[in-house]
């Protein structure tokens, strides 16, 4: 047929050129097998190729699936291990910690109860404390006054306004010191005056006997 069909299509030979436009049936024929095979041949290798191309991308793809795999694996191992510990710790140790929360509680409620009483008993030992350290500089400055001399507490309570004594005190004592001021300076010009005056009794007698 495909004989046919190629004489069927080439055009009848007209005079003497027949023998020059005429070919062979069986060469067109071989001619288009091989550029068909060819054809074949190159989609072959070009197939072939890509089938290489997609085999190794499979693989690799296929190691990291697998490597993915293991780790997903690993993962979900971990998930378990996780999971079987929050398990035991809900059974066993959250019940102990609401325990001891419930205990703490109490002891938190027993606090709150006695701790207006340690309040108390605390400011009443401060208080006392502080009454006593009071009570032990009076008797401190007392026995410091009391150690004084004479002279000095007298000049104290005189002069200065320091002095470990009842304002009545001063105010005797200031009075006193005035009348014994007074008095001493009352004397003393009365001495001075006769003095003066005996002094001049004398130059009058000593003129008398000597004229």
């Amino acid at each position: 047929m495909v004989a046919a069909n190629v004489s069927a299509r080439s055009p009848p030979a007209t005079g003497g050129q027949g023998s020059k436009t005429h070919t062979d049936p069986s060469v067109a024929v071989a001619e288009r097998l091989e550029q068909a095979l060819r054809k074949v041949s190159n989609r072959a290798s070009q197939y072939e190729h890509e089938m290489k191309d997609l085999e190794s991308r499979l693989s690799e793809h296929l190691s990291n699936f697998r490597a993915i795999d293991s780790l997903i694996g690993e993962a979900y191992d971990g998930l378990q291990r996780n999971s079987k510990r929050a398990n035991r710790a809900l059974q066993h140790q959250v019940p102990h910690i609401n325990d001891e929360l419930e205990e703490s509680k109490e002891v938190l409620l027993e606090l709150s109860e006695t701790l207006p009483i340690v309040q108390m008993q605390v400011k009443g030992i401060r208080d006392i404390y502080d009454s006593g350290r009071r009570t032990a500089k009076d008797l401190v400055d007392d026995l410091t006054w009391l150690n004084t001399e004479f002279y000095e507490r007298w000049r104290l309570i005189v002069f200065t306004s320091t002095s470990p004594v009842s304002w009545r005190w001063k105010i005797f004592m200031r009075t006193l010191f005035a009348v014994s001021f007074v008095l001493c300076c009352w004397l003393s010009w009365i001495a001075l005056r006769g003095a003066y005056r005996a002094h001049r009794h004398r130059l009058v007698w000593g003129e008398k006997l000597m004229s």
